[in-house]
């Protein structure tokens, strides 16, 4: 191999094409599960019309956090796949897998027209589309990572970011048309339908683009150097335990932060403080626009000052104003819930804009894509599905209405302990040692920086 550098074997056109390929199929995802949890209170009437309010609104929030459940058994699978051959072939199997579940989940019959089938049908969906989603993040932000020029790196990633709050924009402005265009009832007979059945044909697009890709330059250099892992899942957790660690640590914040504001606070701000569902609906849509427009500037700002800088601020600042920013939520002033939803929307969009080049840049390329998918998808399971149930109990539980802060601080200092550990990864080699694996044709001096490249030190 020359001592070329990948990333300067990606022409322009290629690059536009690697952002959008990588982008579109966490819209597609993001959609879905956002339009999931945005129609949680009709869908549990759909199909748990048994069971009271409460127990009901569980029932939905406990099919979410099951499908986070086997987000691991996913990653395993896509990420071995992803690390053995390739992030192009794991790219069209998940976004082909989701948009099918999906398809399932919007023509599914309802508990009056088969009983108890239905929601074990939904269950089914919802793992198939589980597993799916354990292996995106993983391929997404692999990819984009390896196809992005080391001085805008952070910049190329962080549109991943922008294809989920695209999903989340999207999907929160078809539930507000819903709710403004039909009553109530039509949403409940038929209306809730019709957001799942829109990600059928997006997500052919995706797979249509993602099989036109060619894969990564990394990637491509790993099979000319005939060093591509046979059992990275294994190198991940005998080598690079501590970045599984640091990862998780991370993405704890970045996942409980995300939910609460994009997710859960939607059920919250509609059940809890009483507001209609289109002004809550509106106010999410405010969160997502913020993010739209902030999320790349912080990803191009970790190009010039680091990703570790901005990833300590947005963890002093949730842990600073995550109660007054819920205070004043509550407060009841007609001006409160838009200052409290765009505050904690700017400080998810600091987490969004660094966090995946950040967690990327720690893995070297033999084993990228098994430990961003494992470490992402064991957190999701844990922390992420579980926010909307835990939060919702212990809210019924404790009658305080401020637990949703408290959980914010908590994931603040998880997520800055593990930050502090990290070191500066900000324009690293993507190719490590491990990946030339001594081979003479290394480029001088790249054995004795990657070394230091796949612990994240500079």
């Amino acid at each position: 191999m020359s001592s070329t550098r990948p990333e300067a074997l990606v022409s322009q056109k290629g690059l536009r094409k690697s952002v959008t390929a990588g982008s579109i199929g966490v819209f597609v995802h993001w959609f879905e599960w956002a339009v999931y949890a945005y129609l949680a209170s009709t869908i549990a009437k759909v199909f748990f019309p048994e069971q009271d309010g409460t127990a009901a609104l569980l029932s939905v929030f406990a099919v979410f956090a099951i499908s986070f459940g086997v987000r691991p058994l996913g990653a395993l699978i896509f990420g071995t796949l992803g690390d053995r051959v390739g992030r192009k072939k794991t790219l069209s199997i998940v976004i082909l897998s989701m948009s099918g579940a999906t398809l399932v989940v919007g023509l599914l019959p309802t508990y009056s027209t088969i009983g108890l089938w239905a929601p074990v049908l939904l269950i089914a969906a919802r793992v198939v589309q589980g597993l799916a989603a354990g292996g995106e993040f993983g391929s997404a932000a692999a990819f984009l990572a390896e196809y992005s020029p080391r001085r805008h790196r952070g910049f190329g990633v962080s549109w991943l970011e922008v294809g989920s709050l695209l999903g989340f924009l999207a999907a929160s402005l078809v539930v507000y048309l819903l709710n403004v265009l039909m009553g109530a009832e039509t949403i409940q007979d038929w209306g809730w339908r019709i957001p799942f059945l829109l990600t059928v044909p997006l997500g052919l697009i995706g797979f249509y683009i993602r099989t036109k890709i060619e894969d990564t330059p990394e990637f491509r250099s790993l099979e000319e150097l005939d060093n591509v892992p046979q059992s990275p899942v294994k190198e991940v957790f005998t080598r690079h335990w501590k970045q599984l660690l640091q990862m998780s640590g991370v993405e704890i914040m970045m996942h409980v932060t995300f939910y609460i504001v994009l997710v859960y606070l939607l059920t919250y701000q509609e059940e809890t403080l009483k507001m209609s569902a289109d002004n809550a609906a509106l106010l999410s849509t405010v969160a997502s626009i913020a993010g739209l427009i902030l999320v790349p500037l912080f990803g191009a700002a970790s190009d010039r000052i680091g990703r570790r800088p901005l990833l300590i601020a947005s963890a002093v600042l949730l842990i600073v104003l995550a109660i007054p920013l819920f205070l004043v939520m509550q407060s009841g002033a007609p001006w409160a819930g838009f200052v409290s939803t765009l505050g904690l929307g700017i400080i998810l969009a600091i987490i969004l804009g660094v966090h995946a080049c950040a967690v990327a840049e720690l893995f070297p390329t033999r084993t990228r894509q098994t430990g961003l998918s494992i470490a992402y998808s064991i957190t999701a399971a844990i922390f992420a599905g579980t926010v909307p149930y835990v939060l919702t109990w212990l809210i019924a539980q404790t009658g305080n209405t401020m637990m949703p802060a408290f959980y914010l601080v908590l994931v603040g200092i998880i997520g800055l302990v593990a930050i502090l550990t990290m070191k500066e990864t900000k324009g690293i080699d993507l190719l490590g040692a491990e990946d030339y694996a001594g081979r003479a044709e290394a480029p001088s001096g790249q054995l004795d920086q990657s070394v230091t490249s796949s612990t994240g030190r500079l």
